[in-house]
């Protein structure tokens, strides 16, 4: 069954004060298209969860920008400055999480665990409001496991039945927010047709994907692999 989808569909799904997930690493690996589109739609109130939120001009950065965003739950935000003077000025919360531990979040809540055991934070400020656990004489905070309803993730390649290849780095955060939402839209440079990819080049199974939707400017297919 083809999960090839189209842009509107996927962004029906999108209103206000949904809880998001965007794929990317400072915007490599961010799918600009649905991002430009939810920008395009307006919606508000949104609860945003990614790496960071990527630049001005680029990534989760221009949802910032929009005033789209009712709270963040990134890594960083030092390359955005307009996440920190909205983080200031009380326009937007942001939750800054220690980039492992948000990794291993989304993981655990793909996964269905209760959340994580990690010594990261403990003796800081990222301690406050969370319990401590002392597992063979030392501290760890448990940290709980992140979902979303929608995530957002890119692709280089898809077949018709979901199955995903990433290229380099951008292969980041995208497999793990595939497992950690209800609904999963990607949007793919390339879509060939089921079997084409080889089982061992697949990085994320189309069991976790609901829809494809193809990228404004597919990528020219680079010999010899991903």
């Amino acid at each position: 069954m083809s999960k090839i989808s189209d842009l509107k569909t996927v962004m029906d799904r999108i209103v206000d004060g949904s809880v998001i997930m965007i794929g990317g690493f400072l915007a490599v690996g961010t799918p600009e298209g649905f991002v430009d589109a939810i920008v395009e739609k307006g919606t508000r109130d949104l609860t945003v969860i990614g790496n960071d939120t990527g630049f001005l001009d680029k990534g989760i950065g221009k949802l910032v920008v929009s005033k789209q965003i009712k709270k963040a739950i990134v890594s960083h935000v030092g390359t955005n400055a307009e996440t920190g003077r909205q983080m200031n000025a009380k326009e937007m919360e942001v939750e800054l999480v220690p980039q492992g531990t948000l990794a291993e979040r989304i993981r655990a809540g793909g996964g269905g665990l209760g959340g994580i055991l990690t010594p990261t934070g403990v003796g800081t400020i990222v301690e406050e409001g969370k319990q401590k656990i002392t597992v063979n004489g030392k501290e760890y905070l448990l940290e709980l496991p992140l979902r979303a309803e929608i995530a957002l993730i890119k692709a280089y390649k898809a077949d018709k039945k979901g199955n995903l290849v990433f290229r380099a780095t951008s292969r980041n955060f995208n497999p793990l927010m595939a497992m950690a939402a209800d609904y999963v839209a990607v949007e793919a440079e390339n879509i060939v047709e089921i079997g084409e990819i080889d089982p061992d080049e697949v990085m994320m199974p189309g069991v976790f994907v609901d829809a494809i939707v193809p990228a404004k400017q597919p990528a020219i297919e680079v010999k010899g692999g991903a």
